[in-house]
């Protein structure tokens, strides 16, 4: 009989996930990641995973399943790989996205070696996703979920061969809707639970004070400038913003103004009307392809900015310096620094990489 190990965040997707393996006479064993201690209380109201209840809630499930559960102590490895690359980004004036990081250096490394440690056959998460082997090219892609509301490849994009031929996202294939169907049908008692949306060590919201206290200084204040590069205001530091912000600026103007342009070097941040945050181009580094082993030459492709961004055409080619670089085929609205960008094609994700220009 093969082997799963199953990460169970506490939520009824990586529950129900469990429950769908079982059914394919996998014998499985239940983890969840202790990754952080939080020096902010967690009100149960507030929609964050890596709680206590959230592992409660894991231990419940698996234990409803009888399958053995452990917690493994992952707090060292996450500080270092994911907390400080948080902090490091936004002092730099970039706008990072710790989920990815998250997958990345926590579940499809260390999570993933422990599955090698204890000789189980495969890893298997909740993510809304899907793997397939492609004969053609002998390679595993990485695909979306069938429910596109819902689908997290954007956050996957980091993905190896390797760990795609021992990862499996059986919620892949289910709607939102089916896997709660099939929670309250199996009386799990996080059928109904809501899922996580914020940062889980800024249960706050306040990136910029966790910031300061975790480098425990605070930021210098500087020059807010307009687009001809005139000082029209003093900022708060540059860990307070990010590209396409409205809110929070305390700046008059007649016009609304956002930010487009966080320049660290200077200590500036500088403000626009809407139209100034259009870009056609960027590039991106730390570049990861999983359709293909390399780029050489420009593919049209679909691509998108943000977890929430529509993806939109555009050519891609790897430049001679291992970049990414893409070209859309219309101006993007606040393409940031930090964030990644995801190319696809059709249902398959091609690869991605972080953006580090626009």
């Amino acid at each position: 009989m093969k082997k799963a190990l199953i990460a169970m965040s506490g939520g009824v997707d990586s529950s129900v996930a469990a429950l769908l393996m079982q059914q394919q006479n996998y014998d499985c064993i239940g983890v969840t990641m202790k990754l952080f201690e939080s020096d902010l209380p967690v009100p149960k109201t507030e929609k964050t995973c890596c709680s206590i209840d959230d592992v409660e809630d894991a231990r419940s499930v698996a234990y409803q399943l009888h399958m053995p559960f452990y917690v493994f102590n992952f707090t060292e490895h996450f500080g270092k790989e994911v907390i400080d690359r948080f902090v490091s980004a936004y002092c730099r004036g970039w706008t990072p996205n710790p989920c990815i990081d998250c997958n990345r250096y926590m579940k499809f490394d260390k999570l993933f070696l422990r599955m090698q440690q204890l000789k189980m056959d495969v890893i298997v998460t909740g993510h809304y996703a899907r793997v397939a082997f492609d004969k053609t090219s002998g390679r595993y892609l990485l695909k979306k979920g069938l429910d596109h509301n819902k689908d997290q490849s954007y956050v996957l994009y980091n993905l190896t061969q390797e760990q795609l031929a021992h990862v499996q996202f059986p919620v892949g294939e289910y709607t939102k809707q089916q896997i709660r169907q099939i929670a309250e049908e199996n009386g799990f008692l996080n059928a109904a639970k809501s899922e996580s949306q914020d940062i889980c060590f800024v249960p706050d919201g306040d990136y910029a004070s966790f910031i300061e206290r975790h480098t425990g200084k605070s930021p210098a204040t500087g020059d807010f400038l307009n687009v001809q590069g005139e000082v029209i205001g003093k900022h708060r530091g540059i860990i307070h913003y990010t590209i396409g912000q409205r809110r929070g600026l305390r700046i008059s103007a007649p016009h609304p103004l956002y930010v487009c342009k966080i320049c660290p070097a200077e200590n500036t941040v500088t403000l626009g009307e809407n139209d100034s945050l259009f870009s056609q181009e960027l590039t991106a580094s730390d570049v990861n392809l999983i359709s293909c082993e390399s780029m050489t030459k420009p593919i049209r492709i679909q691509a998108k900015v943000r977890y929430r961004h529509p993806e939109q055409p555009a050519t891609a080619w790897m430049t001679d310096n291992g970049k990414l670089h893409v070209r859309f085929d219309q101006p993007q609205r606040a393409i940031t620094c930090g964030q990644a960008v995801v190319l696809y094609d059709g249902e398959t994700v091609v690869g991605g990489g972080t953006i580090d220009s626009v």
